[in-house]
């Protein structure tokens, strides 16, 4: 069994790391790079870093960014934002990147997903998907989660397994920022659903929160964001609280 991973995730506007409820309401959360810094000294696993507005602006993710935040750590760093074509991931890996997130445009372009998987391998490309409940059933989104796209979750996150994705980043837009838990129900059904490791994201609000992700849920990893950021939970602490729980961490 893979051992679980605690992963911080940067979510950065213009140069700064930003946090929100439900994906609005985005409010200033520090010094990306400071922060990097930070988390792999407690012992994160691994950093996901989003450049959430790439996409909706039609740039790419700011690579000098990129570039400092690599310099300063050696955990593994997924890079997610603008991305489109293999240029763009060559990019990336270059600028220090170890994997890079796909969202909306590998949802417009499927096909993507799987040139980028056969250029690069599997292990280097992580589908992220966003998602919400409309009329009962989780939608995914796109664009930073400002367009619902028709396609239930569930058909998306096999689609994007078939077409080359070698891990899954699920977050609940309902659950983000809430601090009110995980979407553990959804988490479950695809977990059961595709064979490729799940990360959790969206609703991380106390350690209890990480355990029942865990022992609920075969989800590989956990993300959160504004509760390492603003100091609510250290990596270190949970992790030693985790290992109470008799948890497998890394």
């Amino acid at each position: 069994m893979l051992k679980k991973r605690i992963i911080p995730c940067l979510d950065i506007r213009n140069g700064r790391t930003v946090k929100g409820v439900n994906f609005i309401g985005l409010k200033d959360a520090g010094d990306p790079v400071e922060l990097a810094k930070r988390y792999e000294e407690q012992g994160a696993d691994e950093l996901v870093f989003l450049d959430i507005t790439a996409t909706v602006e039609e740039r790419n993710t700011f690579i000098p960014l990129v570039e400092r935040i690599s310099s300063e750590i050696n955990i593994p760093f997924t890079v997610g934002g603008g991305i489109r074509c293999i240029d763009d991931v060559r990019t990336l890996l270059n600028a220090g990147a170890d994997k890079v997130s796909v969202n909306s445009f590998a949802v417009k372009h499927p096909e993507v997903i799987t040139t980028l998987s056969n250029q690069f391998g599997s292990q280097c490309i992580v589908v992220a998907i966003d998602t919400r409940v409309i009329d009962n059933m989780w939608m995914v989104y796109i664009d930073g989660g400002r367009t619902q796209t028709g396609i239930e979750v569930n058909n998306w996150a096999l689609m994007a397994e078939k077409a080359g994705a070698g891990e899954i980043l699920l977050t609940s837009m309902d659950h983000d920022g809430t601090k009110k838990g995980f979407a553990i129900e959804l988490l479950n059904e695809i977990c059961g659903k595709v064979n490729v490791p799940v990360i959790a994201s969206g609703g991380a609000g106390k350690m209890e929160h990480f355990s029942e992700l865990f022992e609920k849920t075969e989800c590989t990893a956990a993300l959160a964001a504004g509760i390492f950021h603003y100091g609510e939970i250290g990596i270190k602490e949970l992790k030693q609280y985790l290992k109470t729980r008799n948890t497998e961490i890394r």
